[in-house]
């Protein structure tokens, strides 16, 4: 009886709450858009208050539990113009994985939505966005989980992507002054999960038509998506001529990306990006327009809660040249520790030099080679350890051969050609590197001193490398991290020659990857001699203010010709090669070398005694005095009132 008595309490209480919840599921049913409106005025008021913007709609509401339809949305920033104007949204959500705090969208209908973005002289409608949001100072350093995050990214982006839906008359703007460039699409359709839309992009009075479809899929985690012009145009991306002086256009340009959960907190991603016909016009790159056929990159990667790693899966396609990257970035105790490697086996020679894109390697444009190439490329970078830096990049060949140049004769330096010198990456100076030149000096005619002096000085591995010191490179490089700027950079003589008689003296990167392939090609045929490189290196190296060639220097300092050179004076000379326009701060106001040449003389005067060319009594006697006699003379007496004998006791 009692059990009986507690079974019927048990019911009553059950039936009473079940009452009690199904009341409260129709209140809260029936009062969803008094609930929705209070929600909405809240959110609006806080960003009135934090953002000032001044947010209003003409009506909201919820349409049984899994249908919104908003109209008359406008958002306007406090005394800016209107950022965005709405007509209508309907949205059609996911009603249950809203308890679980997420919008997962299923259907979306939006009609007329603007959006403009102004701005004139410093003061934009969208200064809002890029405001720093005030946080309280953490009692405890938060740990940064990146594949968290990334998930978090891309399941939002995942559950905002409908499934269907439609957008009409969708408007961009963006106004700077007076430069305008609007985006319109008139029709933007979705239907199981697949989407395409026409575009119609306006800067000034310029139009454009583009096209775009693709695939938005939830369900596999998958993000598919292509553009291409009509009527077989390029695309021509706006913004960038006016804004950064820049011009990209290409043919068409694909993108995918899948997302994968691999357990462990880790997450997978993979996809494809590949572009055809591209055409990019930037200083920063190259004074002339590059173009690339077709570029292709398939990638896999993998996150951890600290690192990110591209895995040697991946392809990389570059015209004809195919390769494989490897990266790996990882993060521990607030200090990166970076990996990188590609290691590409023996393959046709051409394959490199046939794909190297037009424009970006002027010299080397209509190149014709044959025989086989295999290239390595390491670099670890611990950031914890920076002496601990390994870098190693090795381009290997076998039954290599030139059959054609392409624009440049790389074999000019063996011969007499003419020279011309920059100053400011404008031309101030032309003269023939050969006999035809009254002030040009062979090898033979230069005192041993200065050669060895300047070798020393610049690079005494020069007769026994091949273009390249990888040691050097590396050192070079831990010390620009340790000291956080540019301070050395590693060249050897040919690289500075190759920079100074092959390229344009514009600095960018296009410049760099042409001096490697130029120094490599040259060395590797001995294209020039080791002797004449360095022969022309002495005469046309830059030694002061208009002061060209070692004939020139030794006439301008002293008043003697480079094979009267004494070593005093040889050290000297070396010593402001690497910064010939400032050679004045190299002394005093009272005219004496500087007490930090001391040291110098002392290191090249000991390599000239390792190398036989003085004795160690004249090393250990060899101090920082010169005498200047020629036409810096009358330059460092504007620096004092006389000059005696130039010297530091």
């Amino acid at each position: 009886e009692m059990n009986t008595a507690l079974k019927k309490k048990l019911i009553k209480t059950i039936g009473i709450i079940s009452v009690l919840l199904v009341l409260t599921v129709c209140g809260l049913y029936i009062a969803r858009n008094s609930l929705l409106k209070i929600s909405m005025d809240r959110r609006i008021a806080q960003a009135k208050r934090e953002q000032g913007l001044s947010i209003s709609y003409q009506s909201l509401e919820l349409k049984g539990v899994s249908h919104i339809e908003m109209n008359g949305l406008a958002i306007i920033p406090e005394q800016r113009d209107t950022l965005l104007q709405l007509q209508t949204l309907r949205l059609e959500f996911n009603f249950w994985k809203l308890f679980g705090g997420h919008l997962e969208v299923k259907d979306v209908q939006l009609d007329k939505l603007k959006i403009q973005l102004i701005k004139r002289d410093s003061i934009a409608n969208y200064d809002f966005l890029f405001q720093k949001e005030k946080k309280e100072t953490p009692s405890k350093k938060e740990e940064y989980n990146y594949a968290k995050r990334a998930d978090e990214l891309l399941e939002l982006v995942f559950d905002l992507l409908p499934e269907n839906g439609e957008i009409r008359h969708l408007s961009v703007t963006h106004q700077r002054d007076t430069n305008l460039i609007e985006v319109k699409v008139p029709l933007l359709t979705i239907k199981n999960n697949q989407f395409s839309s026409e575009i119609t992009v306006r800067e000034e009075n310029q139009y454009q038509r583009w096209t775009t479809c693709g695939e938005l899929n939830r369900s596999s985690h998958t993000i598919k998506a292509e553009l291409y012009s009509q009527k077989k145009q390029k695309v021509y991306l706006p913004y960038l001529k006016k804004q950064f002086e820049a011009e990209v256009m290409f043919d068409s340009l694909s993108y995918s990306l899948t997302k994968t959960n691999i357990g462990s907190g880790q997450i997978a991603l993979s996809g494809v990006a590949a572009i055809t016909g591209l055409q990019v016009l930037h200083h920063a790159l190259s004074p002339d327009r590059i173009n690339l056929d077709r570029g292709k990159f398939s990638y896999h990667i993998h996150m951890g809660s600290n690192f990110a790693e591209l895995d040697s899966s991946s392809h990389v396609q570059f015209n004809k040249l195919e390769f494989h990257p490897y990266l790996y970035i990882e993060k521990k105790h607030d200090k990166w520790h970076i990996k990188s490697s590609i290691n590409k086996p023996w393959f046709p020679a051409n394959e490199l030099f046939g794909s190297l894109p037009k424009g970006l390697f002027s010299n080397l444009e209509g190149i014709q080679t044959k025989g086989m190439l295999s290239y390595h490329f390491l670099f670890d970078l611990d950031f914890s350890q920076l002496d601990s830096l390994k870098l190693e990049s090795e381009l290997n060949h076998k039954d290599f051969h030139i059959i054609k140049y392409g624009a440049t004769n790389l074999a000019k330096m063996s011969e007499e050609f003419s020279y011309t010198a920059y100053e400011k990456e404008q031309p101030v100076k032309t003269f023939n590197v050969g006999p035809s030149y009254e002030h040009f000096t062979p090898l033979d005619s230069i005192s041993p001193l200065l050669q060895m002096s300047v070798l020393q000085s610049e690079d005494g591995a020069f007769f026994y490398h091949k273009g390249f010191l990888p040691d050097a490179l590396r050192e070079a490089l831990i010390y620009d991290l340790k000291v956080k700027r540019f301070a050395r950079g590693g060249s050897t003589i040919t690289m500075q020659l190759v920079k100074n008689v092959f390229l344009n003296r514009k600095k960018n990167i296009a410049r760099k990857l042409e001096e490697a392939l130029i120094v490599w090609l040259i060395e590797t045929k001995c294209l020039t001699s080791k002797q004449r490189m360095y022969e022309v290196y002495l005469n046309i190296a830059e030694w002061g203010p208009m002061v060209y060639g070692i004939y020139e220097a030794a006439d301008y300092y002293f008043s003697k010709r480079p094979s009267e050179l004494t070593t005093e004076e040889s050290i000297f000379l070396a010593s402001i090669i690497p910064k010939p326009k400032h050679y004045k701060s190299s002394f005093t106001t009272e005219g004496q070398l500087k007490d930090y040449m001391k040291g110098y003389y002392h290191l090249i005067a000991n390599r000239l005694k390792i190398k036989g060319l003085i004795s160690e009594l004249d090393a250990d006697s060899i101090k920082p005095e010169i005498t200047i006699r020629g036409g810096a003379l009358n330059d460092l007496r504007s620096k004092r009132d006389s000059i005696p004998t130039v010297s530091t006791e």
